[in-house]
């Protein structure tokens, strides 16, 4: 079928890709492209063989080859230029009209071979023009070839060979265009996800630095500021608290190298461990769980653990607080990590979000949770994700009661 199927140019391509269906960018692009095209012109067999055995006249003969070289050069102009484009300038309907005038023209005057002509015209219009004009075109050449047909007086064998092909090649270039049209969407839209995945891969290490570097240099102060308070009359103890935060900065450092590999999950134990630590460094009674047998995915104990660790910081940095409790439960298929202090709130301006809980509630949505914050004589903040049964959890096994940490951890205490 003679036409150049249809390509959207791609800017991930190499630049020495076959240029088929668009604009060449280069001259290897324009030769393969051109030879593509070249190969369907081995249908206008028929008319070269006419004008080539001499059946017209002189005159007639010269006419015929500039009319047929004049025809297959505004063919090639516009598939070899505009196929597949979005909008088609005026001068390339005026290309189809005169095709349209030359199929005429010569087949009226040389015969019946040139009614091959109008099949390259109705492919022209499928390569070329939208979808709404060219559903309308292709049958209305194919008509113009059947009327024009019966005119010359062609063989009926002729004209059924050139109709079906008129037919069937115009709308089979337009199906063309909607494919390429469809892989191009898709190809966008491949990169559109992709960007997107970068985007969030730059916010989940965006949360995990904050959340990483906030709780361990917070640890690192009030260990610095104890420390500083020590000497000159307990050198040992402040040895003890100097020795501390050089084990905190390398935990650290080794935690921000995990977070930026992307292998770093927490958990509720480490993070509870973690917590009380900071809470007595910083003065703070911590009152938190035993252990925690809640039953969580991996993804959720991930979220409820930033969760922990997030707000544990908030209460050392803003709160003023003396005591923090922690507790976590079970209810009605999810499970909550509640953390509470009795500190001075928010204050008067209201809970506002920094970055911190911002980041808290995004790791949260992610794991299908949410975040709740309510601030009535000190602040609570609580985490809630959806429980996990698919693997033999007890739903009422869940560790939730806070634990006086001063009293030892087989003590439970209200809050």
């Amino acid at each position: 079928m003679p036409a150049g199927t249809t390509q959207q140019r791609e800017p991930a391509e190499p630049r020495d890709a076959p240029a088929i269906g668009r604009a060449p960018e280069n001259r290897r692009q324009a030769i393969v492209k051109l030879v593509w095209v070249a190969m369907w012109m081995l249908y206008l067999g028929a008319p070269v063989s006419d004008l080539a055995e001499g059946g017209h006249g002189l005159t007639a003969t010269v006419l015929g080859w500039l009319g047929l070289a004049a025809f297959v050069t505004a063919y090639l102009c516009i598939v070899f230029l505009r196929t597949n484009a979005e909008h088609q300038p005026r001068w390339v309907y005026g290309q189809l009209l005169l095709l349209g005038a030359l199929g005429l023209l010569m087949t009226f005057t040389l015969g019946d071979a040139f009614l091959v002509l109008f099949v390259y015209l109705a492919v022209g219009c499928g390569a070329v023009l939208p979808g709404r004009q060219a559903r309308w075109a292709i049958p209305l050449v194919t008509a113009v070839l059947a009327a024009v047909a019966g005119l010359t007086g062609a063989s009926a064998d002729l004209v059924l060979s050139l109709l079906v092909p008129c037919l069937l090649g115009g709308y089979a270039m337009t199906g063309v265009r909607q494919l390429v049209r469809t892989t191009r969407e898709l190809r966008e839209a491949r990169a559109a996800v992709a960007q997107l995945a970068a985007t969030e891969e730059r916010l989940r290490l965006a949360r995990d630095l904050h959340d990483l570097l906030g709780h361990s240099l917070s640890l690192i102060t009030l260990k610095s500021e104890l420390a500083g308070r020590m000497l000159p009359g307990r050198p040992e103890d402040a040895a003890a608290q100097v020795a501390d935060i050089e084990r905190v900065s390398r935990q650290a450092l080794v935690d921000v190298r995990e977070a930026v590999s992307g292998y770093r999950r927490p958990t509720l134990a480490a993070e509870l461990a973690g917590a009380r630590e900071v809470l007595q460094a910083a003065g703070i009674r911590p009152r938190l769980p035993g252990t925690v047998t809640a039953p969580l995915t991996p993804e959720a104990e991930g979220a409820l653990a930033w969760a922990l660790r997030e707000a544990v910081t908030n209460v050392v940095r803003h709160s003023g607080a003396s005591c923090c409790t922690v507790t976590v439960d079970e209810d009605d298929g999810t499970v909550r990590l509640t953390v509470a202090d009795d500190g001075r709130g928010p204050g008067t301006g209201g809970a506002r979000r920094g970055n911190g809980l911002t980041g808290l509630q995004e790791r949260l949505l992610l794991a299908g949770g949410r975040l709740e914050t309510a601030a009535d004589g000190g602040f609570t903040l609580r985490a809630v994700v959806p429980a996990d049964y698919a693997h033999g959890h007890d739903p009422g096994a869940a560790g939730g009661g806070p634990v006086d940490g001063a009293r030892g951890p087989g003590r439970a205490a209200g809050p």
